[in-house]
Order: C-alpha cells, then structure tokens, then sequence
C-alpha cells in the first residue's frame, strides 16, 4: 500500500472519530437519558394493525449543546407475508420544560406532542401525549435490556380510553461503528 493511501486513510478516520468524539454532552435535565445516545440497528419489530414488520435504524445525538436530544429514523415496512410495503423516515426532539421532558414527533405525516416523560435514568424512558377530548393518547417507551439492547414499545389508549394497546413493538441493538444518519 502506498503512504499517501496510509496516511489518506488514516486522516480520514481520524477525523471520523474526532467529529463523533466532539459531540456535546447532555445537560443535567437530560443526563439520564445517556443511554439511548448512539446509533442503533432494528431487526424485525411487530406491527400491530397490519400484521406485517419492520425494520430499520436509529440515531440518537446530542444537539443544541447538549439541551436536546435528537432522534433520527428510518423504517422499512414489509406487509403480513414479507413483501416491502414501504418505509418512512422519522424525526423527534427530546427536551426539558417546566420540570419535565418534553418530546415533539414528525414522520413528514404525523406529529405527536409527548409532554410527560417517566425516566429510570440510564435504564428507560416512557413519554406519554397528552389526553384530548376525541384524540388518542400515545406512549413511547425505551428500555435497556443489556448493555446493547433496547426495547421499544409504542402504544395507542383510544379517544375516552385509558387501555393502552401496541401498535408497533421490537428492538434496537446497538451499532458497533458509527454509521451514516438515517
């Protein structure tokens, strides 16, 4: 191999790692959500109302100096007998507010507005929406299940309920090395 292509390479992860290492810390409100902090791959989760799958991956960053924690997606859905059904990308900001933590959601479609958190720091987090009058109430739950597994739990209590029932249900291991934002 020739030394420029040692050095090319070398630089190159060098700088790969120097920008991942540079990743601002959580502020304290956040902390103990530090857990979800990386990139993590799904295998297959269960999606309730169809019967089918999905897939996908996940990246959890600091952002805003560390004020936010950032949630990046993207799934791959297959129907009931294995055939892609489509996918989607995801986006949500975890933050403080008034005491507790706040988290908005986007898939470009939907939005949901999560404004209670239940944290076991460094082991889950539960947000839940809030109940409306003729809206349903949601809640997304995260747990750690060893040192690179998490459960994902997401739910739905029907307008006037307080049954939560899952919609979508898997894990995410977490990635060995760094990959590309979803």
């Amino acid at each position: 191999m020739r030394p420029t292509a040692i050095l090319a390479g070398s630089a190159a992860a060098f700088l790969a790692f120097a920008a991942h290492a540079q990743a601002p810390a959580l502020k304290p409100a956040l902390a103990g959500l530090s857990f979800l902090v990386g990139d993590w791959t799904s295998g297959q989760g269960k999606v309730a109302d169809t019967g089918g799958t999905s897939s996908g991956r996940s990246r959890f960053e600091p952002a805003a100096g560390g004020a936010v924690l950032l949630r990046r997606d993207h799934t791959d859905l297959f129907d009931a007998s294995g055939k892609p059904a489509g996918g989607f990308d995801q986006i949500m900001m975890i933050y403080p507010e008034a005491g507790t933590l706040h988290a908005d959601y986007s898939d470009g479609v939907h939005v949901i507005h999560y404004v209670t958190a239940s944290v076991e720091a460094g082991k889950s987090v539960t947000f839940t929406s809030r109940a409306e009058t003729g809206a349903p109430t949601f809640r997304l739950a995260y747990a750690l299940e060893g040192a690179r597994t998490l459960s994902v739990l997401f739910s739905m209590a029907p307008p006037g309920s307080v049954e939560f029932r899952p919609i979508a249900t898997g894990t995410l291991e977490k990635a060995r090395l760094p990959t590309t934002s979803p």
